[in-house]
């Protein structure tokens, strides 16, 4: 990589430094950051796999590229939910493989400063828990903030990786 190139490329985390793009699950709201999502589009006709986790809920096709998909409400053991107009799916890169993360919807792209970004209380066992790597502080409101590498193991990432 020429010494450009790795100029423009630390330019371009530099601005994505601190950006989430924002999501609602029921009345939580998450947020991802901005460099794990290549794009958000709406639902598509989902074709089912056979033997995959029941989160999992099949692939589609995104201009020609196979996209697994997940459900994060089911992932995090929430209800199952109708989908509707407001749903949506984020295309993420997840350990070098794109996966569509179906959502509740999509809110809006915040900025949060390193400071107002904290470690997660660890107040019970839930599940979901495990995805969460912070809080992040935005006036009186809390946003979950994902860590979009554990939402799925390397086992899990490695299926997805056969179906596509």
């Amino acid at each position: 990589m020429s010494e450009l190139d790795q100029n423009q490329l630390e330019a371009e985390e530099d601005t994505q430094k601190g950006k989430f793009l924002t999501f609602a699950l029921g009345s939580e709201v998450y947020g991802i950051e901005i460099k794990y999502v290549t794009e958000i589009i709406g639902m598509q006709t989902i074709t089912e796999v056979p033997d995959l986790p029941e989160y999992v809920k099949g692939i589609i096709n995104l201009r020609g590229k196979i996209i697994p998909v997940l459900d994060v409400r089911l992932r995090f053991k929430k209800t199952a939910r109708e989908y509707n107009d407001r749903t949506c799916i984020i295309v993420v890169d997840i350990k070098e493989v794109a996966v569509g993360l179906i959502v509740d919807t999509v809110a809006e792209v915040l900025n949060i400063p390193e400071q107002d970004i904290v470690l997660p209380p660890q107040v019970s066992n839930h599940d979901y828990q495990r995805y969460i790597s912070a809080i992040g502080k935005v006036g009186q409101d809390v946003k979950l903030i994902l860590d979009c590498n554990k939402l799925l193991n390397d086992e899990e990432a490695e299926r997805l990786e056969i179906v596509r």
